[in-house]
């Protein structure tokens, strides 16, 4: 269905079918915040769905029909099917029905800025940093993110402004049913191949999102990525870049320099002149990179560059970004990331090897079993950086293994690189051999996308 904007009031009982997914949490509690009716949905139980019971949106863990049949419109996640009781439900009831990335679509309808982050890796990490600059500008911005975002006690905020910063996935081409004032691309790599199983597609995907732009709007993306410098010829309104390898580019970064936490620092040059000095509190030069691209978009809204340092310097980092969970034994520093493709794992190498340590521990969940395979050689690379490493069961998500695969064959191709690897399926018993072997001033990654965070807070009891 399409929404028009006139009708959303009429609809007063909102209920969402996968209500525990980080963004349909987000608009369950946008939509409370504007006094709807809210219910929902979830097959698991999770802080996300606590919290929601907690802020008054009832939540069932399981299905909910009652709550389907008696809903004014339902909104229901990509991970839906058709078959799905509530969906069957809704539908015998004659209750519309409307995908999520269309109903996120609709909402950006009712802002005159609607800036979209977009990319293959860096998308909640560089919507959290241009959050945070326009909160520190105070320009009341209103936000969803994917992640836990500290600085907004949450991964939403409304605000009364004109404002809307929206982390904007591609799976399944998502994103293409917004309409965006600004959009932010960061890079264009090869993931999701069990949807577009060719590169090509992706690309194509990417370049239909920048038609999307009006010549009023504004494309933001990355020099140092040669698809993104490609998408110009697509762009009808203002294309401004960002690089550190590309020094033509508008924003570049210079002179960056690591402390011994692996935090950057470095001067930012705008079309060729010094614009002012950043200092971060996350670690990478990926994230000098996120970093360029919050300020080219904060730059064009006339965000000063005093302002973005004050802001980027108290940003942590969103969750399960390299997120700090504690340490063993007060020497033995534990993170959790949540990198789940070769390219997101490297730049995770890259950020902790600018850190002080002994040796490093890797604890890694493949996730989905199509990435496994489609990437099984780039992964074993990728995860034999690491000095010791741990491979436990792929997570499913979505998918059943009609793919023939396992994490026994990842550790075969890592041992084939001349790497030790254990395959260790049990957290009990991955907790375990941890506290046995770690050493004084080693660092434990926790890696992938899916319940292997659960393994840091078991370390740490």
């Amino acid at each position: 269905m399409n929404l028009d904007i006139s009708d959303l009031n009429k609809y007063k009982h909102i209920h969402l079918i996968g209500i525990g997914g980080i963004s349909m949490s987000a608009i369950a509690e946008t939509l409370k915040n504007w006094n709807f009716k809210v219910t929902g949905s979830d097959l698991s139980q999770s802080k996300i769905t606590d919290n929601l019971n907690n802020h008054g949106i009832k939540t069932t863990i399981g299905h909910d029909v009652e709550n389907a049949k008696n809903a004014d419109l339902i909104i229901y996640s990509a991970a839906i099917s058709e078959s799905d009781p509530e969906m069957v439900a809704a539908k015998e009831n004659n209750v519309p029905l409307v995908g999520r990335g269309e109903f996120v679509g609709y909402l950006t309808k009712l802002y005159k800025e609607a800036i979209c982050i977009s990319g293959t890796h860096g998308k909640t990490t560089t919507t959290s940093m241009i959050s945070v600059c326009f909160v520190e500008a105070e320009k009341d911005p209103s936000i969803e993110v994917g992640a836990l975002l500290d600085a907004i006690g949450g991964n939403y905020r409304v605000g009364n402004s004109d404002y809307f910063i929206l982390e904007s996935c591609e799976y399944k081409g998502n994103f293409l049913k917004f309409f965006p004032n600004t959009e932010v691309i960061l890079n264009i790599d090869n993931d999701h191949l069990d949807y577009y199983k060719t590169f090509e597609n992706i690309v194509k995907t990417f370049k239909d999102f920048a038609l999307l732009l009006d010549e009023n709007g504004l494309l933001v993306t990355n020099a140092d990525d040669e698809n993104c410098l490609k998408l110009k010829e697509y762009c009808k309104g203002k294309f401004i870049t960002y690089g550190v390898n590309n020094q033509d580019a508008n924003f570049v970064a210079k002179n960056i320099s690591f402390d011994k936490n692996g935090f950057p620092s470095f001067d930012v040059y705008k079309n060729g002149e010094l614009l002012g000095s950043l200092s971060l509190s996350v670690a990478g030069n990926h994230n000098v990179l996120n970093a360029l691209a919050t300020v080219a978009v904060c730059d064009y809204y006339g965000i000063d560059i005093k302002t973005m340092a004050t802001a980027l310097k108290k940003f942590t980092g969103a969750e399960r970004r390299l997120e700090y969970k504690g340490s063993l034994n007060n020497t033995i520093s534990i993170f959790d990331d949540y990198a789940h493709h070769p390219t997101e794992i490297l730049a995770t190498v890259n950020a902790i090897n600018n850190k002080t340590f002994n040796k490093s521990w890797v604890i890694f969940q493949p996730h989905t079993y199509s990435r496994t395979l489609n990437h099984l050689n780039e992964f074993a690379e990728a995860i034999s950086k690491f000095d010791n490493i741990i491979l436990l069961d792929i997570y499913a998500a979505r998918e059943q293994n009609t793919y023939n695969i396992s994490s026994e064959d990842l550790a075969n191709k890592i041992k084939e690189l001349g790497k030790d690897c254990l395959y260790m399926p049990d957290f009990d018993e991955v907790v375990s051999y941890i506290k046995e072997h770690a050493k004084d001033d080693d660092i434990i990654i926790t890696l992938g996308a899916g319940t292997v965070t659960k393994i840091g807070p078991m370390i740490l009891a």
